[in-house]
């Protein structure tokens, strides 16, 4: 793509994005609402190199890449760069920012199956991929989207796939534990954010994992070679440079190394608990009478105004954000079990849902700030902010089994200054007399639906509330006190949602 004389508003107020420091030769930064990635004379050779390719083009076409655009009017900025920019670009905003470790495992597997088929395609055009990393990919509901475009370089003479171990760690490693062992890897990856040393993997599967083929190879012969010879890394590059001093047979061997493990990533499964298939419809007790007036209460909520954004938090099937995804411009859906969120996501592909996202994360402890300063990775909340929040069948949940007083909570919902639709299941609802169950008499003494209400009018204007047939559920339409945020937004429907 050449480069265009496009310009930009006033751009006195740069910021650099806290996340895209590691490239010395892309930066991404922010300026009036805008996102931009500032390029090193080199980054800017290998872009223009990547943008004269027919793949570019393609890509942005099919929606692989982020779309991307060459601004001219950038030079008055003052950019603390390691490196001189020589150039900017503009992307399109991605609706709103997801992580590896909040995603279910059918999302990181079409990550890592994206990444790989732009690494082959890119060999073609005589071009690599220096990175392999998840945080490269972004997710548009339910499409994956590569939005590093300064990961792009020519492809030097001698050069190996440099990133290989990248893609271990943060792709396949995590895959495999999931389809292998069957163990969640959110908490690992949001426990260490360069992903799972190859020393762990091995440690982490048995004898019998370990021979496996692919994982012989990717996982046990990986963590001997690096034993070995981590004090020799220098050296075995030089060598395998000089082995692949032909530009043609290193372009052969790199894309049947890369085909090769798209393979293996392709053959990996996961499937949910069988009682998440069963339950994938509503997990709880409700009569079809209270089905359908709690789909219309979040219907005549939901219509009041279009929004940008809706959270819908504890969103199980997703029932509730298809409601709301149709008055609004983008829907993130959470759930803390992973099982539905699965059957959600791959539901959406199928349709080809670019309006919800279907995120795995236990709101009793959210996605916090990772990485360096703890700014790399930014917490849930300052990632954009909702217009609305959906909070149905959550909140005895989050008091019982994870003991957050209801007042918290409440706080929690008030403090995000959004409009909120709750439901509050009392005591005597069969779900709840469930999670009392294990628990000591006399624990739990706010969670009474009076002082719920008391608590909720205190924080929040109620707008319209209603019992469910059951009678042991009620619903509510509130806005936030203080502010006036909540009023605000359902009035003009125009806060930011990336």
């Amino acid at each position: 793509m050449p480069a265009e004389d496009i310009r930009l508003p006033e751009l006195a107020a740069a910021r650099l994005d806290s996340g895209s420091f590691r490239d010395p030769e892309s930066r991404v930064f922010y300026a009036d609402g805008e996102v931009l990635r500032a390029l090193s004379a080199e980054g800017l050779a290998d872009f223009e190199a990547l943008a004269q390719s027919a793949l570019f083009a393609r890509a942005q076409a099919e929606g692989r890449i982020v779309r991307t655009e060459r601004v001219d009017d950038w030079r008055a900025l003052d950019l603390p760069l390691v490196k001189e920019p020589a150039a900017v670009l503009r992307h399109e905003r991605v609706p709103f920012v997801s992580y590896p470790y909040e995603w279910p495992f059918s999302m990181l597997k079409d990550a890592a199956l994206l990444q790989l088929d732009l690494l082959r395609d890119a060999l073609a055009e005589g071009l690599v991929l220096k990175d392999a990393s998840p945080y490269n990919v972004q997710f548009v509901g339910a499409r994956a989207t590569f939005v590093d475009v300064g990961s792009f370089e020519r492809l030097r003479p001698g050069e190996t796939w440099t990133a290989y171990r990248q893609f271990c760690m943060l792709f396949l490693y995590p895959l495999l534990l999931q389809a292998l062992r069957g163990v969640d890897y959110q908490p690992l990856l949001r426990g260490q954010i360069d992903g799972i040393d190859p020393f762990a993997m091995r440690a982490l599967l048995p004898l019998r994992d370990r021979l496996r083929r692919g994982v012989f190879t990717h996982v046990t012969l990986h963590a001997r070679l690096q034993q070995r010879y981590a004090d020799r890394a220098g050296e075995i590059r030089s060598s395998l440079s000089r082995q692949l001093a032909d530009p043609a047979l290193q372009r052969r061997l790199l894309d049947a190394n890369v085909r090769k493990m798209r393979k293996l990533v392709e053959r990996l499964r996961w499937q949910p608990a069988s009682g998440v298939w069963v339950s994938y419809g509503e997990r709880n007790t409700y009569s079809d009478e209270d089905t359908r007036l709690k789909e219309q209460f979040v219907e005549e909520a939901a219509a009041g105004a279009r929004r940008r954004l809706v959270w819908d938090l504890g969103c199980n099937n997703g029932r509730y954000a298809r409601i709301a995804a149709r008055h609004a411009d983008y829907v993130v859906a959470v759930d803390a079990d992973q099982g539905p969120v699965e059957l959600l996501y791959r539901d959406l592909r199928e349709e080809g849902n670019d309006r919800i996202l279907p995120l795995v994360m236990n709101l009793a402890d959210p996605s916090p700030g990772l990485g360096w300063r703890g700014a790399e990775r930014r917490p849930l909340w300052e990632r954009g902010r909702p217009d609305l929040v959906l909070a149905l069948a959550l909140i005895h949940h989050i008091a019982i089994s994870a003991n957050v007083p209801v007042r918290e909570f409440l706080d929690w919902l008030h403090s995000l200054g959004s409009e909120l639709v709750i439901e509050f299941p009392t005591r005597d609802d069969p779900m709840v007399q469930k999670l009392l169950a294990g628990k000591r008499a006399g624990l739990h003494p706010d969670y009474e639906h009076e002082r719920f209400e008391r608590e909720l009018r205190e924080l929040f204007e109620i707008r319209k509330s209603v019992e469910l047939p059951s009678g042991t559920r009620i619903l509510y339409h509130a806005y936030p006190r203080g502010s006036g945020a909540g009023s605000a937004a359902a009035a003009s429907g125009t806060r930011a949602g990336g």
